[in-house]
């Protein structure tokens, strides 16, 4: 399957859809903050001078998902109809793992969307933390999970079937 952005000059497009049929559509994206358990120890207690780090985190996800159109040049725009971002506090390494699901009625996947809230809620966390550890790291953004569409559903390798 070639490259579905890339026209046959080989130049970047926005795929056309308009033939497609609207179908449901969700997809499930993970990823993960590494701290200090220090810093950890702070988020979950709430201790963090800028506020509620994780409250702060899930709603700047859910609004990144609502505007990734916006932030992917050749993403199109969609009217996303759920998007729920959840943490995990993590022990070893400490960290906090934070899992993104976007849900669509749409001719077109919903996998940046999910994609972006993760990253955004990750950042998020990192801006909030970082005068307590400039060191965190933000790491494995991937897909996990999708269904809905033509190709139909996608699990990725190693992740659990619930995903």
């Amino acid at each position: 399957m070639g490259l579905t952005h890339i026209d046959d000059r080989g130049k970047a497009r926005m795929v056309d859809v308009t033939g497609k049929s609207a179908t449901e559509r969700v997809a499930v994206a993970k990823g993960r903050v590494v701290m200090k358990k220090e810093t950890l120890d702070l988020v979950l207690a709430n201790e963090v001078k800028k506020g509620d780090v994780l409250g702060v985190a899930r709603v700047a996800g859910i609004m990144a998902a609502k505007r990734t159109g916006d932030l992917i040049p050749l993403c199109h725009p969609l009217n996303v109809t759920s998007v729920e971002v959840d943490f995990t506090p993590v022990a070893d390494p400490p960290g906090i793992d934070i899992t993104a699901t976007a849900k669509v009625a749409s001719r077109t996947g919903v996998e940046m969307e999910a994609l972006t809230a993760v990253t955004v809620a990750a950042l998020t966390i990192y801006d909030m933390c970082k005068a307590a550890d400039k060191e965190m790291t933000l790491t494995d953004m991937r897909l996990v999970k999708k269904t809905g569409g033509k190709s139909g559903i996608f699990l990725r390798n190693g992740e659990p079937e619930g995903a």
